[in-house]
Protein backbone atom coordinates (compact mmCIF):
# COMPACT_ATOMS: atom_id res chain seq x y z
CA UNK A 1 0.00 0.00 0.00
CA UNK A 2 1.52 3.71 -0.75
CA UNK A 3 0.88 6.05 2.29
CA UNK A 4 1.84 9.71 1.77
CA UNK A 5 4.38 9.84 4.49
CA UNK A 6 8.01 11.32 5.31
CA UNK A 7 10.23 8.94 3.22
CA UNK A 8 12.39 8.06 5.80
CA UNK A 9 9.42 7.06 8.16
CA UNK A 10 8.09 5.48 4.89
CA UNK A 11 10.67 3.04 4.51
CA UNK A 12 10.94 1.80 8.16
CA UNK A 13 7.03 1.65 9.05
CA UNK A 14 6.37 -0.11 5.28
CA UNK A 15 5.61 -3.58 6.79
CA UNK A 16 2.63 -1.73 8.59
CA UNK A 17 1.43 -0.86 5.41
CA UNK A 18 1.31 -4.25 4.18
CA UNK A 19 -0.70 -5.74 7.80
CA UNK A 20 -4.36 -6.23 7.54
CA UNK A 21 -5.15 -4.06 10.47
CA UNK A 22 -3.78 -0.94 8.39
CA UNK A 23 -5.72 -2.09 5.19
CA UNK A 24 -9.21 -1.85 7.92
CA UNK A 25 -7.43 1.32 9.08
CA UNK A 26 -7.30 2.72 5.95
CA UNK A 27 -10.85 1.94 4.42
CA UNK A 28 -12.43 3.09 7.66
CA UNK A 29 -10.99 6.37 7.93
CA UNK A 30 -11.60 6.87 3.51
CA UNK A 31 -15.00 6.10 5.18
CA UNK A 32 -15.07 8.57 7.80
CA UNK A 33 -13.81 11.33 6.24
CA UNK A 34 -16.23 11.34 3.27
CA UNK A 35 -19.20 10.91 5.56
CA UNK A 36 -18.13 12.82 8.52
CA UNK A 37 -16.33 15.78 9.82
CA UNK A 38 -13.13 14.64 11.12
CA UNK A 39 -10.04 16.40 11.94
CA UNK A 40 -7.19 16.92 11.19
CA UNK A 41 -7.29 17.33 7.88
CA UNK A 42 -6.90 13.98 5.44
CA UNK A 43 -3.17 15.94 4.21
CA UNK A 44 -2.28 16.53 7.94
CA UNK A 45 -2.91 13.50 9.50
CA UNK A 46 0.73 12.59 9.28
CA UNK A 47 1.94 15.97 10.06
CA UNK A 48 3.83 14.94 13.18
CA UNK A 49 6.11 12.85 10.95
CA UNK A 50 6.40 15.24 8.15
CA UNK A 51 7.70 18.00 10.37
CA UNK A 52 10.25 15.48 12.34
CA UNK A 53 12.00 12.59 10.10
CA UNK A 54 13.24 10.27 11.51
CA UNK A 55 16.93 10.56 11.85
CA UNK A 56 16.48 14.31 13.44
CA UNK A 57 13.88 12.82 16.43
CA UNK A 58 15.90 13.80 19.54
CA UNK A 59 12.35 14.43 21.40
CA UNK A 60 9.12 12.60 21.76
CA UNK A 61 5.91 13.82 23.49
CA UNK A 62 3.06 11.17 23.16
CA UNK A 63 -0.68 12.13 23.65
CA UNK A 64 -3.68 10.49 23.03
CA UNK A 65 -6.44 11.85 20.44
CA UNK A 66 -6.64 14.87 18.60
CA UNK A 67 -8.14 18.15 19.38
CA UNK A 68 -11.94 17.03 17.72
CA UNK A 69 -13.01 21.26 17.84
CA UNK A 70 -13.19 23.47 14.51
CA UNK A 71 -9.76 24.58 13.69
CA UNK A 72 -7.99 22.79 16.21
CA UNK A 73 -5.82 19.99 15.39
CA UNK A 74 -3.04 19.74 12.75
CA UNK A 75 -1.14 16.55 13.16
CA UNK A 76 0.98 17.51 16.18
CA UNK A 77 -0.38 16.23 20.00
CA UNK A 78 -1.25 19.36 22.67
CA UNK A 79 -0.37 21.88 19.34
CA UNK A 80 -3.20 24.23 17.81
CA UNK A 81 -3.25 25.95 14.64
CA UNK A 82 -1.94 29.72 14.79
CA UNK A 83 -5.30 32.38 15.69
CA UNK A 84 -6.74 29.26 17.90
CA UNK A 85 -7.44 30.21 21.88
CA UNK A 86 -4.93 28.05 23.91
CA UNK A 87 -6.51 24.35 25.14
CA UNK A 88 -6.04 24.19 28.73
CA UNK A 89 -3.79 21.13 28.57
CA UNK A 90 -1.72 23.64 26.39
CA UNK A 91 -1.94 26.85 28.57
CA UNK A 92 -0.34 24.26 31.24
CA UNK A 93 1.97 22.95 29.53
CA UNK A 94 3.22 27.01 28.53
CA UNK A 95 3.24 27.39 32.49
CA UNK A 96 5.49 24.40 33.57
CA UNK A 97 7.75 25.82 30.75
CA UNK A 98 7.71 29.52 31.99
CA UNK A 99 8.32 28.23 35.40
CA UNK A 100 10.80 25.21 34.38
CA UNK A 101 13.08 27.86 32.36
CA UNK A 102 11.74 31.27 32.46
CA UNK A 103 10.18 31.36 28.23
CA UNK A 104 7.05 33.48 28.35
CA UNK A 105 4.15 31.95 26.63
CA UNK A 106 4.05 32.11 23.32
CA UNK A 107 1.41 34.33 21.33
CA UNK A 108 0.68 31.54 19.36
CA UNK A 109 -0.20 27.52 20.64
CA UNK A 110 1.00 26.27 17.34
CA UNK A 111 4.26 23.64 18.13
CA UNK A 112 5.49 23.14 14.83
CA UNK A 113 8.28 24.99 15.87
CA UNK A 114 9.25 22.21 18.19
CA UNK A 115 8.62 19.72 15.53
CA UNK A 116 11.03 21.58 12.90
CA UNK A 117 13.78 21.02 16.07
CA UNK A 118 13.28 17.02 16.54
CA UNK A 119 10.48 16.82 18.81
CA UNK A 120 8.24 14.12 17.75
CA UNK A 121 4.54 15.25 19.07
CA UNK A 122 2.79 11.91 18.45
CA UNK A 123 -0.80 11.52 19.47
CA UNK A 124 -1.38 7.62 19.82
CA UNK A 125 -4.85 8.23 17.52
CA UNK A 126 -4.04 10.19 14.19
CA UNK A 127 -8.02 11.25 13.64
CA UNK A 128 -11.28 11.92 15.11
CA UNK A 129 -14.82 12.63 14.57
CA UNK A 130 -15.71 16.28 14.75
CA UNK A 131 -17.05 16.50 18.76
CA UNK A 132 -16.04 13.36 19.64
CA UNK A 133 -13.63 12.85 21.70
CA UNK A 134 -12.02 9.02 21.01
CA UNK A 135 -14.20 7.91 18.25
CA UNK A 136 -11.53 6.83 16.21
CA UNK A 137 -9.86 4.85 19.00
CA UNK A 138 -9.40 1.05 18.86
CA UNK A 139 -9.11 1.28 14.75
CA UNK A 140 -5.69 0.32 14.34
CA UNK A 141 -3.97 3.37 14.96
CA UNK A 142 -2.48 2.46 18.38
CA UNK A 143 -1.26 -0.40 16.47
CA UNK A 144 0.48 1.98 13.72
CA UNK A 145 2.09 4.38 16.23
CA UNK A 146 3.55 1.70 18.73
CA UNK A 147 5.15 0.42 15.92
CA UNK A 148 6.54 4.13 14.97
CA UNK A 149 7.73 4.48 18.71
CA UNK A 150 9.54 1.05 18.89
CA UNK A 151 11.24 1.45 15.60
CA UNK A 152 12.36 5.09 17.01
CA UNK A 153 13.51 3.35 20.08
CA UNK A 154 15.35 0.45 18.94
CA UNK A 155 17.16 2.04 16.25
CA UNK A 156 18.29 5.29 18.14
CA UNK A 157 19.93 6.22 21.45
CA UNK A 158 19.44 9.09 23.52
CA UNK A 159 15.95 10.18 22.58
CA UNK A 160 14.16 12.08 25.47
CA UNK A 161 10.64 10.39 25.54
CA UNK A 162 7.79 12.37 27.41
CA UNK A 163 4.95 10.24 28.66
CA UNK A 164 2.38 12.74 30.75
CA UNK A 165 -0.38 10.60 32.24
CA UNK A 166 -0.99 6.88 32.51
CA UNK A 167 -2.29 6.32 28.84
CA UNK A 168 1.29 7.58 27.53
CA UNK A 169 3.12 5.99 30.29
CA UNK A 170 1.24 2.69 29.36
CA UNK A 171 2.11 3.30 25.47
CA UNK A 172 5.54 3.82 26.64
CA UNK A 173 6.18 0.90 28.85
CA UNK A 174 8.87 -0.82 26.60
CA UNK A 175 11.01 1.95 26.15
CA UNK A 176 14.81 0.76 27.24
CA UNK A 177 15.73 3.23 30.04
CA UNK A 178 19.41 2.37 29.88
CA UNK A 179 19.53 3.36 25.52
CA UNK A 180 16.57 6.60 26.58
CA UNK A 181 15.63 8.72 29.24
CA UNK A 182 12.18 8.57 29.66
CA UNK A 183 10.64 11.39 31.48
CA UNK A 184 7.05 10.90 33.35
CA UNK A 185 4.20 12.60 35.58
CA UNK A 186 0.47 13.50 35.54
CA UNK A 187 -1.31 14.75 32.94
CA UNK A 188 -1.46 18.39 32.01
CA UNK A 189 -5.24 18.47 31.86
CA UNK A 190 -6.57 21.04 34.40
CA UNK A 191 -7.66 17.82 35.93
CA UNK A 192 -4.45 16.38 36.72
CA UNK A 193 -1.66 19.12 36.55
CA UNK A 194 -1.49 19.76 39.83
CA UNK A 195 -1.16 16.18 41.02
CA UNK A 196 2.94 15.81 39.47
CA UNK A 197 2.83 17.97 36.26
CA UNK A 198 3.71 21.54 37.73
CA UNK A 199 6.96 21.08 38.99
CA UNK A 200 8.19 18.03 36.94
CA UNK A 201 11.06 19.97 35.19
CA UNK A 202 10.89 18.16 31.79
CA UNK A 203 11.49 20.61 29.48
CA UNK A 204 15.27 21.51 31.35
CA UNK A 205 15.75 18.01 31.93
CA UNK A 206 15.25 17.06 28.44
CA UNK A 207 17.94 19.45 27.18
CA UNK A 208 19.99 18.51 30.11
CA UNK A 209 19.91 15.37 28.48
CA UNK A 210 20.62 16.43 25.01
CA UNK A 211 23.10 18.42 25.99
CA UNK A 212 25.38 15.65 27.61
CA UNK A 213 25.10 13.19 24.85
CA UNK A 214 26.20 16.14 22.61
CA UNK A 215 22.79 17.15 20.74
CA UNK A 216 21.19 20.88 20.28
CA UNK A 217 19.20 21.91 23.38
CA UNK A 218 15.28 22.58 21.82
CA UNK A 219 14.17 26.42 22.43
CA UNK A 220 11.08 25.51 24.01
Amino acid sequence: MDVRIEESWKQRLQPEFEKDYFKALTSFVKSEYEQQQVFPPGKLIFNAFELCPFNKAKVVIIGQDPYHGPEQAHGLCFSVNDDVKFPPSLMNIFKEIKSDIGTETPQSGNLTRWAEQGVLLLNATLTVRAHQAGSHQRRGWEEFTDAAIRVLAEENEHIVFILWGSYAQRKGAFIDRNKHLVLSSAHPSPLSAYNGFFGNKHFSKANEYLKAHGKEEIIW
